[in-house]
């Protein structure tokens, strides 16, 4: 059986309240041998984690997402980082980095909590989950400034040019795509060929961005068909693209090798 790993989700939402474990076995019978669930505060994060506990193939992630920057407490940046000590399901820093479509009023806030959040994934060698959106002349600054020369994460949901591209990747950052890829009016095919086959990463951004022809809410599941996109562009088969982004996410987040008999006993 082949299997991906959807390695961005937030499970926590609300969209999902009602009926998270067929999400999660929907996605099991697809073929998502393990799901990654993010959360964007302190509370989201904690609610992240217990999805983790629950289920032995969801890991999670805890950070501030930029979005929240402004909201977070004066001791969230302390209390995640207590989390992430404290728990092994907890596989990265993240959800972080710079929003400028969704917030433009608070950049201040959010250049200082995206600067301590890099700061703490160092601290605990973690990878780091970048959010960016309208923002990519401000995020390559905003590394250059800081001195953040090499970032050991991934760029998620993955929006810039073949110049931003190459940016992130001299600096050791992987590259993810989600199910915009599917959509009819994608024209990046260039950008998908680019990106080396050790740095490329599946995901769904759940509930986010669904596939084109599927319902509105986004799952896990979903993620075969970011894989079979990417897999056509790039000119090879659906089981090696699966090969080579499990590789790659086991090894950025430290995801334990997954057999066949595990993904049937997991439900």
């Amino acid at each position: 059986m082949t299997f991906c790993i959807d390695t961005h989700t937030h499970l926590h939402f609300e969209d999902f309240r009602e009926d998270l474990d067929e999400v999660i076995e929907r996605a099991r019978q697809a073929g998502v041998a393990q799901i990654i669930t993010l959360g964007t505060d302190l509370a989201s994060s904690i609610a992240s984690l217990e999805i983790a506990h629950k289920h032995p193939n969801i890991f999670s992630c805890a950070g501030i997402h930029p979005s929240d920057a402004h909201l977070a407490g004066e001791g969230d940046a302390q209390a995640i980082e207590k989390l992430i000590r404290d728990n092994r399901q907890i596989c990265a820093v993240g959800e972080i980095g710079l929003d400028f479509y969704w917030e433009k009023e608070h950049y201040e806030a959010q250049y200082r909590v995206f600067g301590e959040m890099l700061r703490m994934a160092r601290r605990l060698e973690k990878p780091v989950v970048i959010h960016n959106r309208d923002a990519q002349r401000e995020m390559i600054w905003f590394f250059q400034e800081e001195g953040f020369r090499e970032v050991r994460g991934v760029m998620h949901c993955f929006a810039g040019d073949l110049d931003d591209a190459r940016f992130y990747l001299d600096m050791g950052l992987h590259i993810s795509f989600t199910a915009n890829i599917t959509f009819p009016n994608f024209r990046e095919e260039a950008l998908l060929k680019f990106i080396p086959a050790d740095r490329l990463l599946l995901e769904t951004d759940s509930p986010f961005i669904a596939p084109k022809n599927r319902p509105k809410r986004n799952e896990p599941g979903n993620v075969v068909q970011v894989g079979e996109k990417l897999a056509a562009v790039r000119g090879i088969s659906y089981p090696e693209i699966c090969r080579i982004t499990n590789a790659n996410a086991q090894r950025l987040f430290g995801l334990p090798a997954v057999s066949e008999e595990r993904i049937a006993r997991s439900e």
